[in-house]
């Protein structure tokens, strides 16, 4: 006796084959939950089954109040090149902008003293900003800068000006190395909230310490947290033997 393939599992597989058939362009809308329920015969809690699998294994992703879409290959990043997001995004050929959360001189706690090598009473700049690429926010980054090393640091407007680009132009700081981690969380608090995304959903957590050379010596520069909404971006290694 053949065993019976469940429903949303059919819906799953025509709508793999509408993106193999390219009947949906890349980043193009998948059918309503209201007409896949009609075309097949279905209830809401059978599409939105299918349409969560097809999410979570990466064929599509969800915007809040507009709909369900095909994912692309166009937003990826280069895991081994030190870049700032905004030009990543301009690298990808889409209109980056960005919206300060948080800008405020707060003492370091520890975890910050020993990462960016500091000492007792030394104070950071906090910086909460969240990207969009094409209006569409794609991470949620909380940087910390030493105020020590860039004195006057928090008078600048990180709404329109580059972190890196003012640290190299004013600072005198060559951006030499990072070390990185990369971990996959939940989107939780504030995080679903910035990024427009359902409580729970996953995201890529990017950690870094970025270090410059200021007076010819090795300095970390800067720690950062960086949330990727991983429906809509993807890491990549170019690996050469």
């Amino acid at each position: 006796m053949q065993e019976m393939v469940p429903k949303y599992y059919l819906i799953k597989q025509e709508i793999i084959d509408m993106i193999n058939r390219e009947e949906i362009d890349e980043n193009g809308m998948v059918p309503s939950e209201r007409e896949l329920m009609a075309m097949f015969g279905v209830s809401r809690i059978t599409v939105r089954k299918a349409i969560t699998d097809l999410v979570n294994e990466g064929y599509l992703y969800t915007v809040q109040g507009k709909g369900t879409f095909v994912r692309t290959d166009e937003l990826n990043r280069d895991l081994v090149s030190i870049m700032s997001c905004t030009e990543d995004i301009r690298r990808m050929g889409m209109v980056p902008s960005k919206k300060v959360i948080c800008a405020e001189v707060i003492p370091a706690d520890k975890k910050r003293i020993k990462r960016l090598q500091l000492a007792e009473g030394d104070h950071v700049l906090k910086l909460q900003r969240v990207y969009y690429a094409n209006n569409e926010p794609l991470n949620y980054t909380t940087t910390y800068l030493p105020c020590k090393l860039f004195p006057g640091i928090e008078e600048h407007d990180f709404g329109q000006e580059s972190v890196y680009q003012v640290l190299e132009q004013e600072y005198n700081v060559k951006i030499a190395t990072a070390t990185r981690t990369l971990e996959a969380v939940l989107a939780l608090d504030d995080v679903s909230e910035r990024l427009e995304m359902t409580p729970g959903q996953p995201v890529i957590l990017f950690r870094a310490v970025t270090f410059g050379i200021m007076n010819r010596r090795e300095l970390p520069i800067e720690v950062f947290k960086s949330y990727y909404r991983s429906d809509k971006f993807k890491f990549y290694i170019k690996q050469v033997r």
